[in-house]
């Protein structure tokens, strides 16, 4: 029973940050606001990246470390937020 806790916890972190993506290229549609745009290609990464930690977790766990592809998938979605951040500031 403890063991199925983990998994829901991991596929909620991806369908949450999926779901920010989604919100943030809307928002982006609607207003054209560029950092809007940014935001959503990094939580769109960091929805990968949750998606390689479950896959390393949970669906392959001894078979296969993930760690070093997960972390440079992540480092690139906060540098994509950080280019973002310093491009379209005024």
């Amino acid at each position: 029973m403890t063991s199925a806790i983990p998994t829901l916890v991991y596929l909620l972190c991806i369908l949450t940050c999926g779901g920010c993506a989604f919100l943030l290229a809307r928002a982006y549609r609607a207003s054209k606001s560029r950092l809007l745009l940014w935001s959503a290609i990094c939580f769109g990464i960091l929805g990968l990246s949750n998606l390689l930690m479950f896959t390393d977790l949970v669906i392959l766990p001894t078979t296969v470390s993930l760690l070093a592809l997960r972390n440079a998938v992540t480092l690139l979605a906060v540098l994509v937020l950080l280019c973002g951040l310093i491009f379209e500031t005024p």
